[in-house]
């Protein structure tokens, strides 16, 4: 089993996820499209792309399209296309149905492919080129499973240019209405994405455009799972580690989310070799939790989590997340008391504050941050919680602190 702090896995180093492989190839097999949700760095491209080759060994066939840097529904349907030209037999049929192409589509390699195919549409062809594309996958010999990968991501860069609220309804009717013309034929559509689709269609007024697609919410490790991981990596690289090391992991993130274990592990395997040692201590985790993973190196791996945000969120609304994970990871917690205050600090300055408020927190929630707790929104991972402490300890005064019509640094004086 190899390290992987970066990339998506399958095969051998592809590990457990036996019981959702199970479901969602049930589901998948009964011909039910897919919406693959959870937080990030929860493994739903590993999971997607290995229940995709568990399936291409079992005579189907499968496709993959990551349309994270698409910026319109061309795009899309090229990056389709792109998945599918290694299939012989759609290959056969997208050199048929672009007629400029013609038999190069067969000389060309695939990278090259989706440059022409992609010049090939435009605002007026699109609708047309993809639904005979969806169709053609529908009418192969084998089933096929196609994966869309990043499609919220796709969707919130459309939301923001012209007409954005009314292009990204009109793609998701345009996907709905051509998978439900196709109807039980072959072809199965899974979506998955580190940005929250459900959210999006909510505050847009639109959830019935995804109400095909079966949600299926990919989980956290358990304890167990976490420590027969590490264990299995630390044997891997022929590393001794102490009794206890495993759990004291899994305690100091707080959560199994997988690409944090593997992560963990990866610092802990650099800390004994910059020491010549090979052997780790539970005392070593804590020390290497400190100074690696909310340290300068782990730096990379967590500035992701905000990057996302800021992608998944319009300008206003991203403000008032940040406020809400400030007060959230320095505080214990984002309760009701500190959302009057912010309701009340923010009426000033921007529109509809309560429904933005709760927006944020519907996103916070959905993808991984927060979890509703009985008296307020908590962290459940420690890693995240201790990062947003360190991003705003210096600079973040309390909501309750503060007075409305002033900036956010400014504290309310009792004695003024």
């Amino acid at each position: 089993m190899k390290l992987s702090t970066g990339r998506w896995v399958s095969g051998d180093d592809f590990f457990d996820r036996e019981p959702e492989l199970r479901v969602l190839a049930g589901r998948v097999r009964e011909h039910n499209h897919i919406l693959l949700t959870g937080q990030r760095r929860m493994g739903k491209t590993s999971v997607a792309r290995e229940l995709g080759r568990r399936l291409e060994a079992d005579g189907w066939a499968f496709l993959f399209a990551d349309v994270q840097g698409a910026t319109g529904p061309e795009d899309v349907i090229a990056e389709i296309a792109k998945g599918a030209h290694p299939v012989r037999t759609l290959r056969t049929g997208l050199g048929a149905r672009m007629r400029r192409l013609g038999e190069r589509v067969h000389e060309v390699g695939v990278a090259e492919f989706r440059v022409q195919f992609r010049a090939g549409l435009d605002a007026g062809s699109w609708r047309h080129h993809g639904q005979q594309l969806l169709l053609d996958c529908a009418q192969d010999e084998r089933p096929v499973l196609l994966v869309i990968d990043e499609l919220p991501i796709f969707l919130k860069r459309m939301l923001r240019g012209d007409r954005g609220a009314e292009r990204v309804d009109d793609f998701l009717s345009w996907l709905r209405g051509v998978l439900q013309g196709i109807g039980d034929a072959s072809l199965t559509l899974m979506v998955s994405g580190s940005i929250g689709l459900e959210p999006l269609v909510r505050r847009l007024g639109i959830p019935d455009r995804i109400n095909h697609l079966y949600p299926f919410r990919l989980g956290p490790w358990d304890r167990t799972t976490s420590v027969a991981c590490f264990a299995r990596l630390a044997s891997a690289y022929g590393l001794r580690v102490e009794t206890g090391v495993a759990d004291a992991v899994h305690d100091q993130l707080g959560i199994g989310i997988p690409h944090h274990v593997q992560s963990f592990f990866a610092r802990l395997r650099d800390f004994t070799l910059m020491e010549g040692r090979d052997r780790l201590t539970v005392e070593d985790v804590a020390t290497v939790y400190r100074n690696a993973l909310l340290g300068p190196p782990g730096q990379n791996d967590l500035v992701h989590y905000e990057t996302r945000l800021k992608e998944g969120l319009d300008d206003d609304s991203y403000s008032i997340a940040m406020e809400v994970l400030a007060e959230a990871s320095l505080l214990d917690g984002f309760t009701p008391a500190a959302q009057r205050h912010l309701e009340r600090l923010y009426a000033m300055v921007m529109d509809d504050v309560p429904a933005r408020i709760v927006d944020a927190l519907e996103v916070l929630v959905h993808d991984g941050y927060l979890v509703a707790g009985p008296h307020a929104h908590v962290f459940v991972s420690h890693l995240l919680k201790d990062w947003w402490a360190a991003r705003f300890r210096r600079s973040h005064v309390p909501l309750a602190q503060r007075r409305p019509g002033t900036s956010h640094g400014e504290v309310h004086d009792d004695s003024a």
